[in-house]
């Protein structure tokens, strides 16, 4: 399953909501710089869908706040 993220960096709070179907705004408070933002997306990504950090990948959008993730072994449910 592939989801769109929009990305906010330098979040006071981290989180994530779903905006639509595979739609999402993820706040990290990671800075955007050395991959340390994308690696804190990677982490609350698996969180929400409750699986391993290893079956998420960021397949597009590595230098900007959108990208495009892919999760794998992942039926697609409502996980609102």
């Amino acid at each position: 399953m592939r989801i769109s993220v929009k990305v906010t960096p330098r979040a006071l709070k981290p989180g994530i909501r779903r905006i639509r179907d595979r739609d999402f705004k993820i706040k990290v408070k990671a800075l955007p710089e050395k991959g340390e933002a994308n690696k804190e997306v990677v982490e609350i990504v698996a969180d929400y869908f409750n699986i391993p950090k290893s079956h998420v990948k960021i397949i597009r959008g590595h230098t900007t706040r959108r990208k495009i993730i892919e999760i794998k072994n992942l039926i697609s449910q409502d996980y609102s």
